[in-house]
């Protein structure tokens, strides 16, 4: 459904068909780079008060979607560093554990999650990102390839090398 078709010569963008149809996504695009609930929803708000401060020029935004969430992906990227990753990844990978696990179960879940987290800090900024973007599976090559602002097949290499790097990284134990 195209949103903005919708609307009539005059008037202003259905904010609230928008954040209806895109806040979840917007939200999970955000969570991904902050790995913080409350972190995330600023930037969701923050996003949509982006689209009023640029309710004139959206009439030419060839896919709103996109739009959205590069607009979510910067703002949690500028958020991102004020964090340190560290702050983020304890209270995050505990989040992840199931709650009905034993405590020494759940324990040893959690320091393998922010060890996959520390490795996935290490990867180079660039691969870092199509990996989190990737994780969404809501963004085909070519969305996430204008969320990046690179070619697709730019961003086919860096993830294959990501996932590659990652892989290694975790086989060898976060030595590598």
């Amino acid at each position: 459904m195209d949103l903005l078709s919708a609307q009539t010569a005059g008037s202003e963008i259905d904010l609230a068909a928008l954040v209806e149809a895109y806040s979840a996504l917007l939200f999970r695009v955000a969570h991904s780079v902050l790995r913080n609930k409350a972190e995330a929803e600023d930037v969701v708000q923050d996003a949509f008060v982006r689209v009023l401060e640029h309710r004139r020029t959206l009439p030419a935004v060839r896919d709103m979607r996109v739009w959205l969430v590069r607009v979510a992906w910067n703002l949690s990227l500028d958020r991102r560093r004020r964090i340190r990753p560290e702050q983020m990844d304890e209270i995050f990978a505990e989040s992840l554990v199931a709650h009905h696990m034993p405590a020494d179960l759940a324990l040893n879940e959690a320091q393998r999650m922010k060890a996959v987290f520390r490795e996935i800090e290490r990867l180079p900024k660039p691969e870092r990102q199509v990996l989190l973007l990737s994780a969404l599976e809501e963004l085909d090559t070519a969305e996430m390839a204008q969320v990046v602002s690179r070619s697709e097949s730019a961003v086919r290499a860096l993830l294959f090398r990501a996932r590659s790097r990652l892989r290694t990284r975790l086989e060898k134990g976060g030595n590598a």
